[in-house]
C-alpha cells in the first residue's frame, strides 16, 4: 500500500485560514475609517470657536453696562453671518455682597445643530 501524501491538504487548508484572516481585517479597517469620518464631522459641526467668540462678546456688552441696542446687534449680526439664533440676558445687581457687584448672564445658543445653554456671574469689585 502506497503512503498517501497529505501536505497538500495542509497548504491549501492554511491558504484558506490567511484568506479569512485578512477578510476579516479588511472589514475590521473598513469600519474603523467610517467611526473615524464620523467622529470627525461630530468635532467639525460643534461651534466652539463660535461660541467662545459670542461668550467674550456678551461679557464685554455687560462690562460696558448691556445696553439692548448692542444685544440686538449681536442677535443680528450671529442671525446674518452664523445662521444661529442667540439670546442674551444681562442682570446687573443678581448677587448681593458687600465687596463685589454681580452681573447674571445667561446665553442661548441654537444654529440648527448644536444648542447650547450657559449661566455665569461676572463679578467686579464695588467702588466705594
Amino acid at each position: 500500500m502506497e503512503r498517501l501524501n497529505d501536505e497538500g491538504q495542509w497548504i491549501v487548508l492554511m491558504g484558506f485560514m490567511v484568506c479569512v484572516g485578512i477578510f476579516f481585517l479588511a472589514v475590521i479597517i473598513a469600519q474603523s475609517t467610517v467611526v473615524g469620518q464620523t467622529t470627525s464631522e461630530g468635532v467639525l459641526e460643534f461651534p466652539k470657536n463660535d461660541i467662545q467668540d459670542l461668550r467674550s462678546e456678551v461679557i464685554e456688552i455687560a462690562k460696558r453696562g448691556g445696553t439692548s441696542s448692542l444685544k440686538a446687534d449681536l442677535k443680528t449680526l450671529s442671525m446674518a453671518r452664523k445662521n444661529a439664533v442667540v439670546e442674551c440676558s444681562i442682570t446687573p445687581g443678581a448677587v448681593n455682597d458687600s465687596y463685589y457687584e454681580y452681573t447674571r448672564i445667561i446665553l442661548h445658543f441654537n444654529n440648527g445643530v448644536t444648542e447650547f445653554d450657559e449661566t455665569f456671574l461676572l463679578s467686579r469689585p464695588k467702588t466705594p
